[in-house]
């Protein structure tokens, strides 16, 4: 097995980093905190850089590139990206580059999904970055060509949760994204970014909760079980957290406590 510089530090018990825009990817990291509590973890909010879904795919790819060299300094074995965003644009440009193990959301979770046959008609609502890259449509296609899957961008959601706006048209922020999907008649809609969960006593007054999808849980049990897999999982019986912002580090401490409270102020790192 292979291992790192420290002597005290095998590839197991090294790491996982995680990665998102803000704090929506602390719904993941929650997930990941309750399966496997033992595990090491990074957290990175690029606050400096949100909202990911305005901006272009060859903006993102630099900016997903700086996060990844952080986390390879610091030996992590494994990233998560726990944003759509990223997953649908700089993925696949940069899957192949870096010595650790990448796991992307939206390719996780449509292969752990597809194995429902009977899901055939699928919503998804988005960033207009994730959207525009149709990546959900294609990755489900892979498993089932017969799936029908309607993207629907949703640009105000980020910004409402991440600015704590509260003086919105409610009707034509989330009422109007929701008519068209809801149109389309899906057996489910996928919340296709991680900021979107918190909106959900405000998405469940136009359709049944039940109807919709976080998919913070899918993908933290399939890193899980690929990590089992790949005898990556760490060998120690405790596990830690550490926390890390591009910008306003206060403020990400006082927002985090919309997904999860945790008990540092992250430290400042600017890429």
């Amino acid at each position: 097995m292979e291992t790192f510089d420290n002597k005290n530090c095998t590839i197991n018990n090294a790491a996982i980093g995680v990665m998102d825009s803000g704090v929506g990817g602390l719904t993941v990291l929650k997930q990941l905190l309750s399966c496997c509590p033992q595990e090491n973890y990074i957290y990175f909010g690029d606050t400096k850089n949100l909202p990911y879904g305005e901006k272009t795919k060859e903006q993102l790819i630099e900016i997903v590139k700086e996060i990844f060299e952080f986390f390879e300094q610091k030996k992590v074995k494994a990233v998560v990206l726990a944003c759509n965003t990223t997953s649908a644009t700089a993925y696949e440009e940069l899957k192949e580059k870096y010595p650790f193990k990448i796991y992307p959301l939206i390719q996780s979770v449509a292969r752990y999904m597809s194995a429902d046959k009977g899901l055939l008609k699928l919503g998804v609502m988005a960033t207009e970055a994730t959207v525009k890259t149709q990546t959900y449509t294609k990755e489900f296609k892979k498993y089932n060509p017969d799936i029908e899957v309607h993207e629907q961008a949703c640009p105000m959601w980020v910004p409402i949760v991440e600015k704590h706006i509260t003086n919105y048209d409610e009707e034509h922020a989330i009422g109007d994204y929701l008519k068209n999907v809801l149109a389309f008649n899906p057996q489910k809609i996928i919340l296709g970014c991680t900021h979107y969960p918190y909106l959900m006593d405000k998405i469940s007054k136009y359709a049944p909760a039940e109807l919709f999808i976080n998919p913070a849980q899918i993908f933290a049990r399939y890193i899980i079980e690929d990590l089992k897999q790949n005898n990556l999982i760490n060998t120690s019986q405790t596990g830690s957290v550490h926390y890390y912002a591009s910008s306003n580090p206060d403020s990400f401490r006082s927002n985090a406590k919309m997904f999860l409270e945790i008990d540092e102020t992250p430290q400042l790192i600017e890429i």
